[in-house]
């Protein structure tokens, strides 16, 4: 089923006054006291576009309108498209889910967990004790960030606590590729043994490095054949051409001190050119148009705009918690771990968290519904018992700054009229 982009909203069953409510919040809570620059929502029911906003500016520092077809950067929305494209290479019975990855990148052959002596560790692998791993790092252990992998060493490291103060998120040499990146990663020790805990690090960028090697094509080309011209997602790749250049937002940090400071000004962006590193994990860059179209994709059990891009069982899977014993994210973590949704209340998929139901979690929406977000407070959700998936994109990092999934997801079944 293609998405009808015609806005509708009593055709989707919603009461056209409370779907407002969701402008009025966004403006009079974040865009009038200039705690965002802009921001857009794309609500979808049964097939139909049931309200899609535009709000805001480009820049903070200009009075240009948000463009219509406005070009955001995903961040670890990417993860879940990176999910599709290796579930692709399982239906093709290239690749297995158990499979071990060391099958594929036999860098990862000699791989060892790092285990604290008791005089105590350190990240760097100094003060550990090196022992083999339990069973070896399984590919569905690396679509659920259970593979063991650690933030990378000094060269290739996640810096999440830089993010807190608007900082970037990584640090790679340049020209670093994902066949450097897992040759890099694959020389550290393991944090733990593969499958007894999520942690939330490098592990997609180990899958888009699977695709390659399985697929015998880039990422980016695998990804552009398989998913993107299918689904018409025109405006989506790892950067942006010349001629869409004035349609990239402005990326906005907020520091411990509460105020906003440009990390990727849209005059000068980072954006322009292509990068040596096609991040499985977080490199996309695209509309919310594109993105709906992938959600919505999902949402009709693997097929979009004419196109089967996954059969249904297979998105089944992918939207299965696959937690030990149905267990929730509290229960696995690895403390001190970070994650784009709530521990409390979700499970896991494949590169999706798992809703667990409203009374898990305390708030609106059946169980079954799947999610994430990305590190610029992007989020999307997609609810098959009603039909409906959302998707808000912004441009603030940490992602954690304001409960915009929380407020948006009250906002949007509120407005359910049947």
């Amino acid at each position: 089923m293609s998405l009808d982009f015609t806005p509708d909203p009593a055709g989707a069953g919603f009461d056209i006054d409370r779907l407002r409510r969701i402008d009025e919040h966004l403006r009079t809570r974040y865009l009038d006291p200039g705690k965002i620059a802009a921001c857009q929502v794309l609500v979808a029911r049964r097939g139909r576009v049931a309200h899609r906003s535009t709000l805001g500016t480009m820049d903070l520092s200009t009075e240009e309108s948000l463009a219509d077809q406005a070009i955001w950067r995903w961040y670890s929305m990417t993860k879940p498209v990176t999910g599709v494209a290796l579930l692709s290479l399982v239906e093709r019975g290239m690749v297995k889910l158990l499979d071990p990855v060391d099958r594929f990148l036999p860098e990862w052959r000699d791989a060892k967990v790092g285990v604290p002596r008791s005089d105590g560790g350190s990240e760097d692998g100094e003060g550990w004790d090196l022992v083999e791993p339990e069973r070896p790092m399984r590919v569905r252990d690396a679509l659920m960030h259970m593979t063991g992998i650690g933030p990378g060493p000094a060269g290739a490291r996640l810096n999440l606590a830089a993010m807190a103060d608007g900082g970037p998120r990584r640090s790679l040499p340049p020209g670093t590729t994902l066949a450097d990146l897992s040759a890099m990663l694959a020389k550290e020790p393991l944090r733990f043994h593969p499958g007894r805990h999520w942690s939330y690090t490098w592990s997609t960028d180990i899958c888009a490095r699977l695709v390659e090697v399985v697929s015998g094509q880039s990422f980016g080309a695998y990804l552009s054949a398989t998913v993107f011209e299918p689904l018409g997602m025109a405006d989506t790749g790892f950067f942006v051409q010349p001629e869409a250049a004035d349609r990239i937002t402005t990326l906005y940090g907020r520091g411990a001190d509460k105020q906003l400071r440009v990390i990727d000004d849209r005059a000068n962006s980072g954006l322009l050119k292509p990068p040596a590193l096609e991040s499985g994990g977080g490199g996309l860059v695209g509309t919310i148009d594109d993105y709906a179209r992938f959600c919505q994709m999902l949402l009709a059990g693997g097929a979009g705009n004419g196109h089967r891009i996954l059969g249904r069982p297979t998105v089944e899977l992918m939207r299965t918690n696959h937690l030990p014993g149905g267990a929730e994210l509290r229960d696995v973590v690895l403390p001190g771990s970070y994650g784009e949704v709530g521990f409390g209340g979700n499970g896991f998929g494949l590169t999706v968290a798992v809703g667990l139901g409203p009374a898990a979690t305390a708030g609106a929406g059946p169980a079954g519904d799947y999610m994430w977000g990305g590190a610029a407070s992007t989020i999307f959700w997609i609810d098959p018992t009603e039909d409906l998936f959302a998707v808000f994109m912004t441009q603030l990092m940490p992602s954690g700054t304001y409960d915009f999934r929380g407020q948006l997801r009250a906002l949007v079944y509120g407005a359910i009229a049947d």
